[in-house]
C-alpha cells in the first residue's frame, strides 16, 4: 500500500535536490508510512515506524558517538530512511561516522546536494501514501461486497477460494487440520507444482497467531473455524516479502464466509465427503476429466493412480426400517439421517481397516466406496477387513432396543417373506442388515466407474437374497439377481406375459384356487411331484390334477425339461417386477 523508499528518490521534488544514497543501498525497498521533518536529536521516541525522516542537521550531535546513538535510536525503531540536506550544517556530506552507521544498520542515508522546500517532499510522498490508500480502501471495500455476496448465496469452499484467488491474484489453498487439501486455485500457476508434497510442506509452514506471514514460506495463513472450533487453515501464497493489508483483510474474509458456510452446512455432510461425493459422482457420469479426479484426490491424501481399484456399495436391505417406530414418526427427515448414519460408518469401518479410498452417499439408498489397493492380491483380504470392520462398528454404534412384546415378535416370525428376499439379521436386538457389495478390480482410473455401476447392480440385485454373505460379488447374484437388474426392461415383461400371462388371468378370476403356487411348488421341487405336492399340503391326485389343468391353460408339456425351464425364469422374472 505504502511507496518505497526507492520509489520516493524518484519523485520530482527530491530529484530537484540531487539525491545521492551514501548508506543502506539493501533498505531501498522498504515502506514509507509517513514522512517526518526534524531538527532533534531525541526524535526516535516520537516516531512509530516506516517514517522518512527529513533534516537539515543542524540540531544533530557534533560527536561521533552521538551520531552513532542517533543512527542507532532511527533504526531501532524502524525508521525507513534518513535524507540530510547539505549546506546548512554539513557543506561537502555527511559525516562518515553517519555514513558508517547507517551501512551497518542498513538504513538508507541520503544526501541532497542541492536546497529543497521539504515541504513539497512531504506533499508529494503524502499524495503518494493517501492514493495507495484510498485504492486500498477501494480494494477493502470489494473485497467485503464479494464476500457478503458468497456468504447469502451459501457458496461452497471451491466458489470462496476461486473468488480468493481472483482478487489476490495468487494461489489460494484450504487445508483441513490434517493438511489435506479440501480446495484450492492455483490463479493460473501450474496446479500439480502447487500441490505436490502439500502435506509435508504445509507442516513447515508455521505462523505465529490466528492470521499471520510466515516469511520463511512465503505464505500468508489465517485460521479458518468458528465457536471456539477452528477446522482448517486458509493459505494464500505471497513471496514477494509482507503482504498489503488488503491480503490479510481478504484471506480473513474468505476464511469467515468458509465459517459461516460450514455452520450453515453443520447438518450437512463434512467438507471432505462433499468432495468425495464430488469425485464418485465425477467418475460415474464422467463429468471430470479422470486426471482432474486423480489429482483431487490426490490433494484429499488418496491416491488414485497406480493402484488397483475396487468399487464397493454399501446399501440397507430394505429400502425403510422395519418396525422401527422412531424411524416411522421422524417423517421425511428418517431417511436422511439413516443415509447419513451409514455413511459415517462406512468412513469409520474405511479408517478402523486402514483403508485408502473416497467414500460418500452415491443416492438415496447406498453410500459407494473406491477402494486404492496397492495390489491386486490384497483385493479379497481387503474386502474381507472392510466388512468385518463395517458389522463391529454398525452394532457397536446401535443404541439399545427394548425388547419387542412376545406378539410382535411372534407376528415378526409368522410374518410369510418374499421369494428371495435377503434376510440377514443379528441375533438379538441390533442395526438393520446391509448389503455390502463389490464390483469387479481395475487397474486404471478410466475403469472405476464401470466397478462402481457393478457393485451398485450387484447390491440391488442382493436384495432378494436369502444368504447372509459379508461381500456379495457379481458370481453371487445369480439368475434371480440378473432378472432383478432386468426388471424395468419393457422385453423381459414381455417374456413373462407371453409364458404366465394366462395362468395369471386364470387365477384372477379364480383366487380361491391359486395355480401359480401349484406351479411355483413343482418347480422349485426338481420337477419331483410327491415332494411338490407335500409341499403344498396338497393329495397327489389333487396335485396331479391342478398340474394336469395348468398344462391345459398354458398349453405347454410340464414333463418338458426345456418347457419347465422356461417357466421356471418366468417366475423368477415375475418375482423380480414385483419386487421393487
Amino acid at each position: 500500500m505504502f511507496p518505497t523508499v526507492r520509489e520516493v528518490l524518484a519523485l520530482d521534488p527530491v530529484r530537484h535536490g540531487a539525491p545521492r544514497l551514501v548508506a543502506g543501498e539493501a533498505g531501498l525497498d522498504q515502506p514509507v508510512r509517513w514522512v517526518h521533518v526534524t531538527e532533534v536529536p531525541d526524535i526516535a521516541t516520537l516516531l512509530g515506524g516506516r517514517e522518512l525522516v527529513l533534516t537539515t542537521g543542524i540540531g544533530l550531535p557534533a560527536d561521533d558517538a552521538g551520531l552513532r546513538a542517533f543512527i542507532g535510536d532511527l533504526a531501532d525503531v524502524g525508521v525507513s530512511g534518513l535524507v540530510v540536506e547539505l549546506g546548512r550544517r554539513y557543506v561537502s556530506g555527511v559525516p562518515r561516522v553517519m555514513a558508517a552507521a547507517a551501512e551497518r544498520r542498513g538504513l538508507p542515508l541520503v544526501e541532497l546536494r542541492r536546497a529543497t522546500p521539504f515541504v513539497r517532499i512531504t506533499e508529494a510522498v503524502h499524495a503518494l501514501i493517501v492514493d495507495a490508500q484510498l485504492t486500498e480502501l477501494r480494494a477493502t471495500e470489494e473485497i467485503h461486497q464479494r464476500f457478503t455476496e458468497l456468504s447469502v448465496e451459501g457458496a461452497g469452499p471451491t466458489e470462496v477460494v476461486r473468488h480468493a484467488a481472483e482478487l489476490a491474484g495468487s494461489p489460494v489453498v484450504l487445508e483441513n487440520l490434517s493438511r489435506q487439501v479440501l480446495a484450492y486455485d492455483p490463479a493460473g500457476e501450474n496446479a500439480e507444482l502447487l500441490l505436490d508434497g502439500w502435506e509435508q510442506h504445509s507442516r513447515r509452514i508455521r505462523p505465529a497467531g490466528r492470521t499471520a506471514y510466515d516469511p520463511d514460506s512465503g505464505w500468508l495463513v489465517t485460521t479458518v473455524g468458528a465457536r471456539g472450533q477452528d477446522w482448517g487453515r486458509l493459505l494464500l501464497r505471497w513471496p514477494a516479502g509482507t503482504p498489503p493489508t488488503r491480503l490479510t483483510i481478504l484471506i480473513e474474509r474468505a476464511a469467515s464466509t468458509l465459517a459461516l458456510g460450514r455452520l450453515i452446512r453443520r447438518d450437512a455432510e463434512g467438507l471432505e465427503r462433499q468432495l468425495h461425493r464430488t469425485l464418485l459422482t465425477a467418475l460415474l457420469d464422467h463429468s471430470r476429466p479422470v486426471d482432474e479426479v486423480a489429482l483431487r484426490a490426490k490433494a484429499l491424501g488418496v491416491v488414485l493412480d497406480r493402484r488397483h481399484l475396487v468399487g464397493v456399495v454399501v446399501r440397507h436391505r430394505a429400502d425403510d426400517p422395519v418396525g422401527d417406530g422412531a424411524a416411522a414418526e421422524a417423517g421425511p427427515e428418517a431417511g436422511p439421517a439413516r443415509l447419513r448414519d451409514l455413511a459415517e460408518a462406512v468412513g469409520q469401518a474405511l479408517c478402523e481397516a486402514k483403508l485408502t479410498g473416497l467414500t460418500s452417499a452415491v443416492d438415496d439408498q447406498a453410500v459407494g466406496v473406491l477402494l486404492a489397493l496397492p495390489d491386486p492380491a490384497v483385493e479379497q483380504k481387503s474386502l474381507a477387513a472392510f466388512a468385518t470392520t463395517l458389522r463391529r462398528v454398525r452394532l457397536d454404534a446401535a443404541p439399545p432396543r427394548p425388547p419387542a412384546p412376545r406378539s410382535a415378535v411372534a407376528a415378526a416370525l409368522a410374518r410369510p417373506t418374499p421369494a428371495g428376499t435377503a434376510v440377514a439379521r443379528p441375533a438379538g436386538p441390533g442395526p438393520a442388515a446391509v448389503i455390502v457389495a463389490a464390483g469387479s478390480g481395475v487397474g486404471s482410473l478410466r475403469e472405476a466407474g464401470r466397478s462402481l455401476i457393478e457393485a451398485r447392480q450387484i447390491a440391488e440385485a442382493a436384495r432378494r437374497d436369502r444368504r447372509d454373505l459379508p461381500i456379495f460379488r457379481l458370481p453371487h447374484v445369480g439368475l434371480a439377481g440378473l432378472l432383478h437388474l432386468l426388471r424395468d426392461e419393457p422385453r423381459l415383461q414381455t417374456f413373462v406375459e407371453r409364458e404366465l400371462g394366462a395362468l395369471l388371468a386364470y387365477d384372477a378370476q379364480h383366487p380361491r384356487e391359486q395355480l401359480l403356487g401349484t406351479l411355483r411348488a413343482y418347480l422349485e421341487q426338481g420337477r419331483n411331484k410327491s415332494a411338490a405336492a407335500a409341499a403344498a399340503h396338497l393329495s397327489r391326485p389333487a396335485f396331479y390334477e391342478r398340474l394336469a389343468r395348468i398344462g391345459r391353460i398354458l398349453d405347454v408339456d410340464l414333463d418338458s425339461v426345456e418347457a419347465c425351464l422356461s417357466l421356471h425364469v418366468a417366475l423368477l422374472a415375475l418375482d423380480a417386477v414385483r419386487t421393487p
